[in-house]
């Protein structure tokens, strides 16, 4: 890769108006001449849990071709990266509608911004489903967590739920449980290979509207994110599944607060409809863009 030509690396904060809360996530406008080895040098570098890298450009059309890459790894879907992305879109070229091209299909993108606000930015999600996980699944992860069949709410079962990528949903019977999360990196990573998950959605439900959630992310090179949109996506095709939606489709889910950086992603799901959409802010890191040209 030539370093006199590779695009400047933005960095924004996802799902928080505080640059120092959220998921960090690293954004290349203009990736197009970057092959899958660079794109990865790249996330490497930037060393967050996803690099999203705008391959393809349409700013009349509004219509962009996205990649993600762990550390690791590319990512078929990235929830918090697709938002800083369009955040960072629409403060470039004006809020509004965007549609993104990804490699899990077409995701449809609304931004809005009050008057010296951050934008926020509503992704609708690819159609999300859940299936009930097997003890097999159960079991060896609970191990890798080094929890126990009796940490888990009986109200809410076990599943593999979809909403870009697949996560394991398991919910914890207290508060304290999530908050003592303390797993075994390798463990759980193999675990996750072997079942092709890319996040453990693991969640305490305070209320039917309020859900608190840590997302494990090993096999990305990264113990925790601290805001996860596409597993938030997840649980609402989760709860719809169980039929465990608030009345009004919508929840809050509150995650990153046991890492130091809060974030707070809202989800809407419908029993009518298998999408779900997941909506948050982003804000720009201060100073931590990197022009390499």
């Amino acid at each position: 890769m030539n370093l006199r030509t590779r695009p400047e690396i933005l960095r924004y904060a996802a799902f928080t108006t505080d640059p120092a809360g959220g998921n960090p996530a690293g954004v290349v406008m203009d990736a197009a001449a970057l092959d899958e080895a660079a794109m990865l040098a790249v996330s490497a570098e930037v060393g967050y849990s996803e690099t999203a890298f705008v391959t393809a450009a349409d700013d009349t059309a509004r219509r962009f071709r996205l990649r993600y890459f762990s550390p690791l790894a590319e990512v078929a879907f990235c929830g918090h990266a697709t938002v800083a992305t369009a955040v960072a879109l629409a403060e470039r070229i004006g809020p509004g509608p965007f549609v993104f091209d990804t490699p899990v299909g077409e995701i449809a993108l609304d931004t809005s911004a009050e008057p010296e606000g951050p934008v926020t930015a509503t992704l609708t999600s690819v159609p999300t489903r859940s299936r009930p996980a097997s003890d097999e699944e159960v079991n060896a992860s609970l191990a890798a967590l080094r929890w126990s069949p009796e940490d888990l709410d009986p109200a809410l079962p076990p599943h593999v739920a979809f909403g870009g990528n697949e996560h394991l949903v398991l919910a914890s019977a207290t508060r304290e449980r999530l908050a003592a999360l303390d797993y075994d990196f390798d463990a759980l990573a193999e675990v996750m290979h072997r079942h092709g998950w890319t996040t453990l959605q693991l969640v305490w439900r305070e209320t039917r509207e309020l859900f608190h959630a840590r997302d494990p992310f090993p096999v990305g090179g990264v113990v925790e994110d601290p805001a996860t949109g596409a597993a938030a996506a997840a649980l609402g095709g989760y709860l719809r599944t169980l039929d465990a939606l608030p009345p009004t489709g919508v929840l809050t889910v509150r995650q990153g607060e046991d890492l130091g950086r809060p974030s707070l992603l809202r989800v809407e799901a419908s029993t009518a409809h298998p999408r779900v959409r997941v909506s948050g802010q982003a804000v720009a890191i201060t100073g931590a863009s990197t022009s390499t040209s």
